[in-house]
C-alpha cells in the first residue's frame, strides 16, 4: 500500500545559465504527480558539475513509490547514497579531486512533506503570508552565523559564501540532513539554487509568491534573478498544496 498524499499538488520549474556562465549546471526535478520535487547545483570551478547535477536527479527519479514518509525519505537518502559513489568513481576515473553537487530534495506522503538536504541549496515555506526558510545551509558562512561571528547582513556579503561543507560527491561519506513538517491547506513551497538566494532578498521571493499566478511563479522568480546580475546558475522549483477537503472549500451539489 503506497503512501499518496491527501493533497492536490501543482507546481512549476524553471533552470537558467545566467548572465555569467556559459553551461548550467543547475538540474531540477518537477513530479507533482509523485510528490517529489528537487534542485541539484553541480559544483561550480570543479569538473563536470552539470554531470553531477544530472546524475543526482536522475537518482531521484528511480525511487519506489513509497510506504510512509519514514521510508521516502530513508530511499532517498539510500539513492543519495547511491550517486555520492557513482560520483567518487567518475572523479577517480576522470582524476580529478571531485565531482560534486548540492541537493534539495522535497517529499509528498500523507499530509507531510519531507525534506533532504546537502549543500546551500535551500527550501523555503511560504504559509499565512510569511516566508520561512526550512534548511539550514551547510556552508562556512552559516557556521560563523551559527557562532554569533556573522550577522545576517554581513554573511550576505562574506567572501566566503559560496564555500560550502556538504555535497553529494565531495567525500566518500556523504552526509545528509532531513526533516518533515505537517502541510496546510494553501502552502507554498520554494527549492532553489543559491543563484536565486544569493540575487533576490526573502521580501522579493515572498511579494512574488504570495503576488503572482502560482504557474508563472518559478519564472518571475528566475526573472528578478537574472535582473539582479545572474551571477550564478538559477533554478527555481515552486509547488503549491491544496487541500480539497479543507473546512473552508464550498461544493455545489445541484439538487435532482
Amino acid at each position: 500500500m503506497t503512501c499518496a498524499s491527501q493533497f492536490r499538488w501543482t507546481s512549476s520549474a524553471r533552470s537558467d545559465a545566467g548572465r555569467v556562465r556559459d553551461i548550467n549546471e543547475d538540474a531540477c526535478l518537477d513530479q507533482s504527480a509523485l510528490g517529489r520535487w528537487a534542485v541539484a547545483d553541480g559544483m561550480g570551478g570543479h569538473a563536470v558539475g552539470d554531470l553531477a547535477s544530472r546524475l543526482v536527479i536522475d537518482a531521484l527519479k528511480r525511487l519506489a513509490p513509497p510506504v510512509s514518509m519514514k521510508a521516502f525519505i530513508a530511499d532517498a537518502r539510500a539513492h543519495l547514497q547511491v550517486a555520492n559513489r557513482q560520483l567518487r568513481e567518475e572523479a577517480a576515473r576522470r582524476q580529478v579531486q571531485r565531482i560534486g553537487s548540492t541537493v534539495i530534495v522535497l517529499l509528498a506522503c500523507d499530509r507531510f512533506c519531507g525534506y533532504v538536504w546537502a549543500g546551500d541549496s535551500r527550501l523555503y515555506l511560504v504559509r499565512d503570508g510569511q516566508l520561512r526558510q526550512l534548511t539550514r545551509d551547510h556552508s562556512q558562512v552559516e557556521a560563523l552565523k551559527s557562532l554569533g561571528v556573522l550577522t545576517d547582513e554581513e554573511a550576505r556579503h562574506h567572501p566566503a559564501q559560496h564555500m560550502i561543507t556538504r555535497a553529494v560527491g565531495a567525500t566518500d561519506l556523504l552526509e545528509l540532513d532531513d526533516d518533515a513538517i505537517e502541510v496546510a491547506d494553501r502552502d507554498v513551497f520554494l527549492l532553489c539554487s543559491d543563484g536565486l538566494s544569493n540575487e533576490v532578498s526573502e521580501e522579493d521571493m515572498l511579494s512574488v509568491l504570495t503576488a503572482t499566478a502560482h504557474g508563472n511563479a518559478s519564472d518571475q522568480l528566475v526573472k528578478l534573478a537574472l535582473e539582479r546580475g545572474g551571477r550564478d546558475n538559477i533554478t527555481a522549483v515552486v509547488v503549491r498544496a491544496e487541500d480539497p477537503y479543507a473546512a473552508d472549500k464550498t461544493l455545489l451539489n445541484p439538487a435532482p
